[in-house]
């Protein structure tokens, strides 16, 4: 369901009704890029496109899913045309353009070629846990993630507001801690996939992949003045991911004792649009129960976040949450 991962904090949110959500995400659909438009975003059914639904609750969690296109005019064919242009001006008044008429030029070169750039398509998922305030955007990184959250504060209405999840010990320390004790944190086990990396200007690098970690030469690294930038970490045996010093969560994977359990066949998981309920129950499932232990791991919430925690919205699957399901009904 999601590869990878950043995740908010709902500090508020007058939740409407799932018709009401619905109807917001209607009003900014997904349309494709026209031949000189170089961007394009808006919501398609999480589903497929099979199916209309621009939102749906899976066990009482809301899933949508927003959709980006972009045309990229290759940078090489826009300096050989503006050179080609430049070059022709020169040689017929003398003078090469700069400045204001410099730029005018290489936007009209843009604007020419742009029809004849292929289109580049973007889904991504977005899942909004109600009951533990938490929005999980199925981005890699916080400038993707960024424009997905500016779109669902600007559809979903109820004065949505939104935090980046911080935690009272920073990732890199975290990891440097765990590393140099050769200790993972309590549920979870290190795997064998690593990165280090000199914070100053050289950003001397350093990766393990597939290589124990366990090792005295990491910890020499570390103390060198290396900071844990990635770590691959595994939950309770049943949920594995990179964790990475913006705690962001890279490469989540469900493992096979999860998916057995669910009898679900780990190679063809989320391949049949049939599977989709079963899909998103088993991932939100065990990543809500995750996601708990990991922030304890990094010493709990950060105090600013802990101090506003709001209660937590009613569950979708209880009776009093009913506006979602009997919206829907």
């Amino acid at each position: 369901m999601l590869k990878n991962a950043l995740i908010y904090r709902i500090e508020h949110w007058d939740q409407p009704s799932l018709a009401e959500i619905a109807d917001r995400l209607s009003g900014s659909p997904f349309v494709e890029c026209g031949l000189t438009q170089p961007e394009s975003a808006g919501w398609v059914a999480p589903r497929g496109d099979k199916h209309d639904a621009l939102a749906e609750i899976v066990g009482g969690q809301l899933v949508v899913k927003l959709c980006a296109e972009r045309r990229a005019v290759p940078g090489s064919a826009v300096k050989q045309q503006l050179q080609a242009q430049l070059d022709a001006i020169e040689q017929q008044t003398g003078r090469r353009p700069k400045g204001k008429q410099l730029k005018e030029l290489k936007e009209a070169v843009v604007h020419a070629l742009m029809p004849r750039a292929f289109p580049k398509r973007t889904d991504t998922l977005v899942w909004i846990d109600l009951q533990a305030r938490m929005v999980w955007v199925g981005a890699g990184s916080t400038k993707r993630a960024d424009v997905v959250v500016t779109r669902l504060i600007e559809c979903l209405g109820g004065g949505l507001k939104l935090a980046l999840l911080q935690t009272e010990l920073s990732p890199a320390t975290a990891m440097s801690l765990w590393l140099s004790e050769k200790e993972a944190p309590s549920g979870f086990s290190i795997d064998r996939e690593c990165e280090l990396k000199q914070p100053d200007s050289e950003k001397a690098t350093v990766r393990y992949a597939r290589h124990t970690l366990d090792i005295d030469e990491v910890g020499e690294h570390i103390r060198q003045g290396k900071l844990p930038t990635q770590l691959a970490l595994t939950w309770a045996s049943r949920v594995s991911f990179v964790l990475t010093e913006a705690l962001t969560l890279k490469k989540i994977q469900l493992l096979d004792v999860v998916l057995e359990g669910a009898g679900v066949d780990a190679a063809n998981a989320g391949k049949d649009d049939d599977g989709f309920d079963a899909d998103v129950a088993i991932a939100t499932g065990e990543l809500r129960q995750m996601l708990p232990a990991l922030i304890e791991a990094l010493g709990g919430l950060h105090e600013r976040q802990a101090a506003a925690a709001p209660e937590a919205l009613p569950d979708a699957g209880a009776e009093d949450a009913a506006p979602w399901e009997t919206a829907a009904a």
